[in-house]
């Protein structure tokens, strides 16, 4: 066993643990970031989904920060690809011309450049990035946590972290749960939060169904056909009993009516990506499989190119939404389980794709997908890790519902809070969960983070740095996407910045007017928006 100590422990690599050790090491203090897999970046990049983000994301509505990562992503592309000059000279190049994001991009792309976004910070000694370290313990003395154990996965090297501040930016609120810090999992009750889709009991462990994505491209006239999965006539006949049909299946009920949803497929469209224009608020595009989360788009490279034989789209349906159970907070063994459940399910789809899904020709059967390693970083092709779209989460100082955001709750606009530390927009979107509830979404106003959401009701010296805040299982739906766990990590990372140069604790920073305007003006300065122009909800 080794130890480390440090100013900042952040627990979690992902997308808010991420911001949260650039702000924290561009201002001079020691960090230790640790991470479960072998990336950085969480849900962008081990676990293979394409940003969600909001029509304005270009132009407010995030930070200096995160408007820095998407612009050296775009100019990785320059530097590294061979893109047409049409494309190249779009200032806004979408690489994968998806639809769901105007900076649509492949995964590994995404890991490189957070990479070098803080390869300068542990040059210098300020920051320690530990890559697959998982935590195994903490010890909590009183209101405090001392201590954090992590152990290194190839080798089962234990390393012992002492921080005088930690932030919990982790995928699965993993050290919230060892250092038994107040949390929530799954439906808060209506009784609890007033929510009028929440159940009249409290269901922990109804969350919405994880996802294991995957990374393919078509090639026409070629027989990539993966072996066929032992457990695949179990997964072929799934039929929740509020889908339209199998759910290995074109047709799903529309998340906004629930009526049932007919999707298409076609690989590789002939179209012009320079010229596609990715913007929810006037059409999701969610109904073109293909196009909705393609991350490389053939024709922004002449056809002679590597890289002009095919598209590669990154497979995040509603038919790989795996049901069985959550995959946190049950026993080890059953969170496992189920994890392994969801790239079973995701392994059986593409076998469908292969051999049976039904063509707009008439015949059966995309033969030519091939699965796209390269892009994931696996040796499959398959993402690093399962998608996680809710955490364990706070029992914070301010808990965020959907009387603060929902359109219908409040007609004239989104709560607005006096600690407000950045701000985000997104549909209150639920998955269906494992509790049998079929999608919630539900139109919400561009919202704020209000600074108590990050904050535990006891725990002194822990703040929240991701999807692990002060939501309730309903305003997760809006809160879990890119930039907002993007915004919440960044505001923690400044949070405890300011913390420790004024020998604070969190708790007294939301409790000090003073301060919390200092703390505001500084995230101000970095570039943060704290506040909202009068814009319209989707």
């Amino acid at each position: 066993m080794r130890d480390l100590e440090t100013d900042v422990l952040i627990v979690g690599g992902g997308l808010g643990g991420v911001a949260a050790a650039w702000a924290v090491a561009s201002a001079g203090h020691r960090v230790v970031l640790t991470e479960e897999s072998d990336w950085l970046g969480g849900q962008a990049t081990s676990q293979g989904v394409p940003p969600d983000e909001h029509p304005w994301i270009e132009h407010f509505g995030s930070s200096y920060r995160y408007r820095q990562l998407r612009s050296r992503i775009r100019q990785w592309y320059r530097d590294h690809r061979p893109l047409r000059a049409r494309s190249a000279r779009l200032p806004y190049v979408n690489p994968g011309a998806g639809l769901v994001s105007a900076l649509c991009h492949e995964p590994v792309v995404s890991a490189h450049v957070m990479d070098e976004i803080l390869r300068p910070y542990e040059a210098s000694g300020q920051l320690q990035v530990l890559l697959e370290h998982a935590t195994v313990s903490a010890s909590v003395s009183g209101d405090r946590i001392d201590t954090v154990v992590f152990q290194e996965a190839s080798t089962g090297e234990a390393v012992t972290v002492i921080a005088r501040l930690v932030l919990d930016a982790s995928e699965t609120g993993e050290l919230i749960s060892a250092a038994g810090v107040e949390h929530v999992t799954g439906f808060e009750s209506r009784n609890e939060t007033g929510e009028a889709d929440a159940p009249e009991v409290a269901q922990p462990m109804n969350m919405q169904a994880a996802s294991w994505c995957f990374a393919v491209e078509h090639r026409a006239g070629e027989d990539h056909t993966i072996d066929r999965p032992a457990d695949y006539d179990d997964w072929r006949s799934r039929q929740p009993s509020y889908w339209p049909g199998r759910q290995f299946g074109w047709v799903v009920p529309h998340p906004h009516t629930l009526a049932p949803r007919r999707h298409t497929m076609v690989p590789n469209p002939d179209d012009r990506p320079d010229r596609i224009i990715a913007d929810q608020s006037e059409d999701s595009g969610a109904d073109d499989l293909w196009r909705f989360r393609r991350v490389l788009a053939r024709n922004h490279y002449d056809p002679t190119s590597p890289y002009g034989a095919s598209d590669v789209t990154l497979v995040n349906w509603p038919m790989i939404d795996y049901l069985d159970g959550p995959v946190l907070g049950g026993a080890p063994h059953d969170d496992a389980r189920h994890t392994a459940g969801a790239k079973a399910m995701s392994r059986a789809f593409l076998y469908w794709l292969q051999t049976e899904a039904p063509r707009p020709d008439g015949g059966t059967g995309y033969q030519g997908l091939r699965l796209r390693p390269d892009v994931m970083g696996t040796e499959d092709g398959f993402a690093k890790r399962v998608y996680i779209r809710e955490s364990r989460r706070i029992r914070a100082q301010y808990t965020i519902t959907a009387a603060d955001v929902a359109v219908a709750e409040r007609p004239s606009g989104a709560l607005t809070y006096p600690d407000t530390v950045g701000t985000g927009a997104y549909r209150i979107d639920l998955h269906p969960s494992t509790g049998g509830d079929n999608y919630i979404d539900v139109p919400a106003h561009p919202f704020q983070i209000p600074y108590r959401a990050l904050v535990p009701v006891r725990v002194r010296n822990l703040l929240a740095a991701g999807k692990t805040i002060g939501t309730t299982h309903i305003t997760n739906g809006c809160y879990r996407l890119h930039p907002v766990e993007w915004s919440v990590g960044e505001a923690a990372g400044v949070a405890a910045t300011h913390c420790l140069d004024h020998r604070l604790e969190p708790h007294q920073l939301s409790a000090d007017a003073d301060h919390l305007a200092q703390y505001q003006r500084r995230l101000r300065l970095e570039g943060v928006d704290l506040n909202w122009p009068r814009v319209q909800p989707w």
